[in-house]
């Protein structure tokens, strides 16, 4: 299977199965927008859990807010972004579609990358545990062609971006005789920038309205909000602020499912430092950020960083996490020093100091920023894509399995009567009722023959599948089938919330669903009730 054929399949997966939906589909839909289904918006909202609970609550540095989409129009000419948010667009003629000009650039540097693996990867074949990849690549005359092409086209590309020479990046397509992906032809307009800003109106009535602007990011918020963090919180350089929210860009469409949108939601934190010390800790969340995204299992071999041939102004250092979709390598996040820019600016711009007083150094300094920053339904897509698997089994069976990991997964267990005679639904959804007092999601299915059951949660993710037989009548026990293995346990009633919390990574306190006082059960007294319902 190609990796077209794959990316395909998991685009129309995800729309049978929940994740994901063509927004206002009824009507023919709505370019670069997408809703999410029931199960999309159950593995969307544990993403951003699982990124909250390690960046926020595992550092004792680091506090979140929720600032405003609507923010003064000031804020945003003190980023930059009324005179500088553009990108460089170009147009195909024959088929009236628009194109990020680098992007066209990036892609075809990356067809001489492919070019060069695929290369390698004959010669190994070819010359076994002999080979040595090394000297192929230094002596290689196809290597050499393809490589010099690609570092040629690469630094053309830096110099005309760092140069913001338009005309440059026309020609680089044109000398590189890049293909419409529609039309398959070469006929371009010239480049122009293109503002990526969303305006609406403020305002009582049209005529006397103010403009503002949809945010573009969410980091301003962060920004504004500085001194009313620091203060409320008594926080000490360094310290963090994070934030899950949405931000809209007029985006070119990328015709790559959910990768770009034009309403997003972003998972950021910036990172306050002392001056000088930016560069420092720029590695260390370069560090840290890859081995968040590693420890999702998905293959380190699958990751890379990508630095920035073109730095934004504000910035001193960049690079971005990028993860190998089945469209080739793409970003998922990204790391930048935002030096002190930001603060600096919104500083001059409102007339309000915005310092921090050092007590260490007696200083009161602008803070310098290292921020990450991730686009949740990239992550989506990412988990999506690295999870789809179709499975030949044993008799000529198949079956597609969504290997989601389990703290992420949308549904983290199924319980299934094996009939729907009373005495086993009665039991089976007593059990899904106590299971769901964890705050688990929990699917309860009785319709069809349970292999169909099985694939079904298969399909969507589902880690483990509890089945209630006629045995558990007389044993007190049922039989629990893990998702990848396909192996099965037999496990007792009152053990299966342990088993399932174990094998999902989590242990939550059982929560009760109405206070004492309206019926509900008493807090367990080992609990407190600022940790109930939160990880231990």
């Amino acid at each position: 299977m190609t990796q077209e054929e794959l990316f395909k399949k998991l685009v129309a997966h995800s729309k049978e199965y929940g994740f994901i939906f063509p927004s206002s589909e009824i009507y023919d839909g709505l370019s670069a927008v997408y809703d999410y289904g029931q199960q999309g918006v159950e593995l969307k909202n544990n993403i951003k859990r699982y990124w909250w609970e390690s960046m926020v609550r595992l550092h004792d540095n680091i506090v979140g807010i929720d600032s405003a989409i609507f923010m003064h129009p000031k804020i945003w000419e003190a980023s930059g972004h009324v005179g500088a948010f553009n990108d460089p667009l170009i147009d195909n003629r024959d088929s009236k579609k628009r194109y990020r000009a680098d992007v066209l650039i990036e892609d075809f540097i990356a067809k001489q990358d492919e070019k060069i693996a695929k290369e390698v990867e004959k010669a190994r074949k070819r010359f076994g545990e002999a080979f040595d990849e090394a000297k192929f690549l230094e002596t290689n005359p196809r290597v050499i062609e393809h490589k010099a092409k690609r570092d040629a086209v690469h630094s053309r590309m830096v110099a005309a971006l760092n140069d913001n020479n338009l005309e440059e990046l026309r020609q680089i397509i044109v000398d590189s005789e890049i293909v419409c992906p529609i039309s398959g032809t070469r006929n371009w307009t010239e480049v122009r920038q293109f503002n990526l800003m969303f305006e609406t109106k403020m305002g009582s009535v049209s005529e006397g309205a103010n403009t503002i602007y949809l945010r573009p990011e969410t980091a301003q918020g962060i920004f504004v909000n500085f001194l009313n963090v620091q203060k409320t919180g008594r926080m000490k350089i360094p310290f963090g602020i994070a934030q899950i929210g949405k931000a809209f860009r007029n985006e070119i469409v990328a015709r790559q499912f959910i990768f770009r949108m034009r309403e997003f939601e972003q998972m950021e934190m910036q990172f306050f430092v002392r001056p000088g010390e930016e560069l420092e800790w720029f590695k260390k969340w370069k560090a840290t950020r890859m081995s968040w995204h590693r420890a999702l299992g998905f293959g380190d071999e699958h990751y890379r960083f990508h630095d920035h041939d073109k730095l934004a102004h504000y910035a001193n250092a960049a690079t971005d996490v990028e993860y190998e979709f089945p469209f080739g390598f793409k970003e998922v996040e990204g790391i930048h020093s935002r030096t002190d820019f930001d603060l600096g600016n919104h500083q001059k711009f409102s007339g309000k100091k915005i310092q921090y007083f050092d007590t260490e150094t007696g200083e009161s300094y602008v803070p310098y920023v290292v921020e990450t920053s991730i686009g949740v339904d990239r992550m989506v897509l990412q988990v999506l894509s690295a999870s789809y698997e179709e499975q030949q089994l044993e008799g000529g069976e198949s079956r597609i399995v969504m290997h989601i990991p389990a703290a992420l997964a949308p549904v983290k267990a199924a319980v299934l009567p094996l009939s729907k005679k009373p005495d086993l639904q009665n039991v089976a959804q007593k059990l899904a009722a106590d299971l769901r007092q964890h705050e688990w999601m929990i699917d309860y299915d009785e319709a069809g023959a349970i292999g169909r059951r099985y694939r079904r949660e298969d399909e969507i993710g589902t880690p483990l599948c509890v089945t209630v037989d006629f045995d558990t009548l007389d044993d007190q026990a049922v039989t629990i089938r893990e998702r990848d293995t396909m192996q099965q346990e037999r496990v007792s009633l009152d053990k299966v919330a342990d088993y399932i919390a174990e094998r999902i990574g989590e242990k939550r306190v059982s929560v009760p669903q109405m206070p004492v006082e309206m019926g509900g059960e008493a807090w367990p007294e080992s609990v407190k009730i600022a940790e109930a319902g939160g990880l231990y």
